[in-house]
């Protein structure tokens, strides 16, 4: 939305959208977002280009993340295709397990975006904190499936994220992954590009290359991650970038002892050098060590097991019908 004074502005949810309709002329409905909105808070983590603040909208008393970006910073990086991009794409983005984009605005000096608030911070942290800084296998499983499941909707859209790695991935208020930091992520209808971003440790064979790539740079990714999650580290990790270079071009890593089977098929299925030999995000979703370790409460969150159960449920209401019928010719016989 962009407003006579210049001001672009945007509000996605009913209870931003009433402040936003409370803080408007009636009859020439200007966008008055400014930070006298807002309450700000503690500080919740600084990036490159600024900070995010814990802050409250004043007349709806909703929770936010407000991420605080320096124009100047910005440019000086030529960064701020990155940040239009990131604005594009997150702000249109619904599904439970990718952090929202409420809105945003700017002045002078600053950009601010209006994110959702994810109580319990970054993943990166939390594996960190972890025994051996790894997570347990249940633990794993499960954030495997919120992700796939979120990804699955990205491409859906025909969004690639790129970027995939714990320092991107944040923890809502259940213990909920969501994925942020869609700066480095593409709206592609065509569906191939030739960019090198991303981060080195997670990049695939066709990126490092400089070749063609698709959405199934993402499902390499997980592969990485998967294998951090359970070691905590990447599998392609070296001190020297070069190293690291050619033991992604080999596919070369090896699996500590620890890692179970079913974890191992799983990684050994996505970090193929061939994109098209990728295990699908469906196949992830399906795979016996997710399904087997997956919690029913974290599975019922999931919009891609919701339909499955519901196929599920029809499907059986049906034979039991069918069943029923069965049973009365029998009878009638």
């Amino acid at each position: 939305m962009l407003s006579p004074s210049g001001q672009i502005c945007s509000a996605t949810t009913p209870e931003m959208r009433q402040a936003l309709r409370e803080t408007t002329n009636s009859s020439e409905r200007k966008c008055k977002w400014s930070l006298e909105n807002f309450d700000i808070g503690k500080p919740l983590g600084k990036g490159k280009f600024g900070n995010v603040y814990l802050a409250r909208e004043k007349k709806s008393k909703f929770i936010v993340a407000l991420k605080v970006l320096f124009k100047s910073q910005l440019q000086k990086a030529s960064c701020e295709h990155q940040l239009r991009r990131e604005i594009e794409i997150q702000s249109h983005l619904r599904h439970p397990n990718v952090l929202r984009m409420y809105g945003y605005f700017y002045d002078t000096k600053r950009v601010y975006l209006i994110l959702e608030y994810a109580a319990n911070g970054e993943m990166y942290k939390s594996l960190q904190s972890q025994p051996d800084k790894r997570f347990d296998e249940a633990t794993s499983a499960g954030y495997m499936a919120q992700i796939s499941d979120a990804l699955k909707y990205c491409h859906s859209k025909k969004v690639i994220h790129r970027d995939i790695k714990p320092e991107n991935l944040l923890l809502g208020l259940y213990g909920e992954l969501k994925i942020a930091d869609f700066g480095w992520s593409v709206h592609a209808p065509s569906s191939r590009r030739k960019t090198l971003c991303g981060t080195l440790d997670y990049l695939p064979p066709e990126m490092v290359e400089g070749r063609e790539h698709d959405e199934k740079v993402d499902l390499w990714s997980l592969g990485v991650l998967c294998f951090e999650f359970l070691v905590g580290q990447p599998p392609f990790e070296t001190a020297d970038q070069q190293n690291t270079y050619r033991k992604i071009k080999a596919v070369s890593f090896d699996f500590p002892g620890h890692v179970p089977e079913g974890a191992r098929d799983l990684i050994g299925k996505l970090l193929r050098r061939s994109p098209s030999e990728r295990l699908s995000l469906e196949g992830i979703l399906n795979h016996f060590w997710v399904l087997k370790l997956l919690k029913p409460a974290v599975r019922k969150r999931l919009p891609y097991y919701q339909t499955m159960d519901a196929v599920k449920k029809d499907d059986n209401q049906k034979m039991d019908a069918l069943a029923g019928e069965n049973e009365q010719n029998v009878d009638a016989v």
